[in-house]
C-alpha cells in the first residue's frame, strides 16, 4: 500500500504587502487570485474592472501600486467581496486584498506584490534521519 505524503510542493503564490500576518504580508495562491478575478469580471463595470482583472489573472513577478491607485483598487475589491453572488472563499480573499490595499493607501506607501524567489516545498518521500 502506498502512502500519500501530507507535505508536497508549495503552490505558486503571490506575497502582498500590508497584510494581516506578523510580518505584514499575505500569501495568496495564483488559483485563488484567478477565482477572485472571475467574480470581478461579473461584478464590476467594464470601465473599472480592466486593470484589476489583469492584475489578478496575470500578476507576473509582481510590482508596486501607488497609494492613490491602491485606494481605488481597495474600493473595487470591496465591491467584489460584498457582491451577493461571490462565494465565501473568494469573498474572504477579496476582503483580505482590499484590507491590505486600504492599509497601504492609508499609510501613503506603495502596495507591493511579489512572487517568492525560491518556492521551497518538499518533494518526494521524507528521508529517515537515523538508521
Amino acid at each position: 500500500m502506498t502512502r500519500r505524503h501530507a507535505i508536497g510542493d508549495q503552490e505558486p503564490h503571490m506575497v502582498v504587502s500590508h497584510g494581516a500576518d506578523f510580518f505584514g504580508e499575505d500569501r495568496h495562491p495564483l488559483k485563488a487570485l484567478a477565482d477572485v478575478a472571475g467574480y470581478a469580471e461579473n461584478c464590476l463595470p467594464y470601465a473599472d474592472r480592466g486593470p484589476l482583472v489583469d492584475l489578478l489573472k496575470a500578476p507576473g513577478d509582481g510590482g508596486e501600486i501607488p497609494p492613490e491607485q491602491a485606494a481605488a483598487v481597495a474600493d473595487l475589491l470591496l465591491q467584489v467581496a460584498r457582491w451577493r453572488y461571490t462565494k465565501a472563499p473568494a469573498a474572504a480573499r477579496a476582503r483580505a486584498l482590499a484590507d491590505a490595499a486600504a492599509r497601504a493607501a492609508e499609510k501613503g506607501e506603495p502596495w507591493k506584490w511579489s512572487r517568492p524567489a525560491g518556492v521551497s516545498g518538499l518533494s518526494g518521500p521524507p528521508t529517515r534521519a537515523h538508521t
